[in-house]
């Protein structure tokens, strides 16, 4: 294909202080965050692109950036041969003394790496969404189509378009963006499907002496606020060179009717929490065992997840749930949660509707409702979470509007 004939460099923006998914992001990263228990959100942005054959990658890193610098550095190791690598970069203040102002900027300060190696092309995409996506394929339109700039999107129902940056096409060719329109009230729907709009998926291909033209541009405009979808994007609409790639032309290799489409911004604690429930349904909405098109993330050395009676021999039962390695059930009871590596939930405890992160323990007698439960948390013998809101709200617990209660980082719960 046309792509494997040209150098792509690959940009993921991983730059981002996610305060809508506070407290997750409390002490590390959006990208960071925990995510279908063993994985981490970032690996699904960089899978995507291992999967697609690019093999030159850079991880524009910003706040709280730790964990997710140690993430990268000890599970994406890539050979040196062929100058392949996924190397995160952190904010490089070579413009000045100020952190990335938008994704533009944080661009534009890292353009050394781009005149480093080169590229024909720049693929430049989020970090902080789920989804599967074959960017070789959308490569590849690009170069056909001529556009200096493609945007990637996806056919949401045109009532929810007051929810994403939505892409108005020129009727005469669909495969023009005539406008950028973000979160607008009364969109006009696609010309082939009037009920539907195309959303933003903030992932972008850019023919590389124009990106750069472009974040120069846009560096210099006072009145920018230098957001790719926000400002470069509509640069390139007014030049009549944005081209849009509708990923219903995107054909992965292993996808299933129900998740072939799929794509998430868990920006919120609500769409984080769903999207938890969109894997473990009976028939998934997004498919973690598509071993076509796999979602890589870290192996450890741990055990196997165990499942026993407890000491009055009752049985554990589990049911529509995913439980990572190393994880150990006693005589407890699971239903519709993820559990995380090594974490424990103990005789007679009852997790339902929730989200539990790696070396959490759940002990004997606790209940716990439709919450998300940080790293290393405790919830003591017969505590509650999630039962009673405005008691989680007294303890200082986010709770959300929709009443999922989110328990903070090494809390320890106790029975009131």
């Amino acid at each position: 294909m046309a792509a494997t004939t040209k150098k792509v460099l690959g940009i993921v923006l991983a730059g981002g202080e996610g305060k809508r998914l506070m407290p997750l992001t409390l002490d590390r990263a959006k990208p960071a965050v925990p995510f279908g228990g063993h994985y981490r959100l970032i690996d699904f942005a960089l899978s995507n692109l291992m999967n697609s054959g690019l093999r030159q990658v850079v991880v524009l890193t910003q706040y709280k950036s730790h964990s997710l610098d140690r993430h990268i550095s000890t599970l994406w190791r890539m050979s040196g041969l062929f100058n392949s690598y996924v190397t995160s970069v952190p904010a490089q203040q070579r413009l000045g003394k100020r952190w990335y102002l938008g994704s533009a900027d944080a661009i534009l300060q890292s353009l050394n790496l781009i005149y480093d190696e080169k590229p024909d092309y720049v693929v430049v995409v989020g970090a902080d969404h789920v989804y599967r996506m074959d960017f070789e394929q959308m490569i590849d339109a690009h170069i056909a189509s001529g556009a200096d700039c493609t945007v990637a999107a996806i056919r949401q129902p045109i009532g929810l378009a007051n929810q994403f940056g939505v892409i108005d096409v020129d009727p005469e060719d669909p495969a023009t963006i005539r406008e950028f329109l973000e979160k607008p009230a009364a969109p006009q729907g696609l010309p082939d499907s009037p009920g539907e709009v195309l959303a933003s998926m903030g992932n972008y291909v850019f023919t590389t002496e124009a990106l750069i033209e472009a974040v120069r541009a846009d560096g210099e405009n006072t009145e920018s606020n230098h957001d790719m979808g926000g400002d470069i994007v509509p640069y390139f609409v007014g030049r009549g060179s944005a081209g849009v790639y509708d990923m219903k032309n995107n054909d992965v290799p292993g996808s299933t009717s129900r998740d072939r489409y799929y794509w998430r911004d868990v920006g919120t604690i609500e769409s984080y929490f769903d999207a938890h429930q969109d894997l473990i349904s009976v028939l998934p909405v997004f498919n973690l065992y598509n071993d076509e098109w796999p979602i890589f993330s870290r192996q450890d050395n741990m055990p196997p997840a165990k499942f026993t009676r407890d000491a009055r021999g009752t049985l554990s039962t589990v049911i529509d749930s995913i439980v990572s390695l190393g994880s150990v059930i006693s005589g407890a009871h699971i239903e519709r949660s993820v559990l995380g590596p090594r974490s424990s939930v103990e005789s007679g405890a009852m997790l339902t509707d929730s989200i539990v992160f790696e070396q959490s323990r759940i002990a004997a007698g606790a209940t716990v409702r439709r919450a998300i439960v940080d790293k290393s948390a405790i919830v003591e013998p017969g505590a509650t979470i999630g039962v009673d809101a405005e008691l989680d709200r007294s303890r200082g617990f986010t709770v959300t509007e929709t009443g999922i209660t989110v328990v903070g980082k090494g809390v320890r719960v106790t029975r009131d």
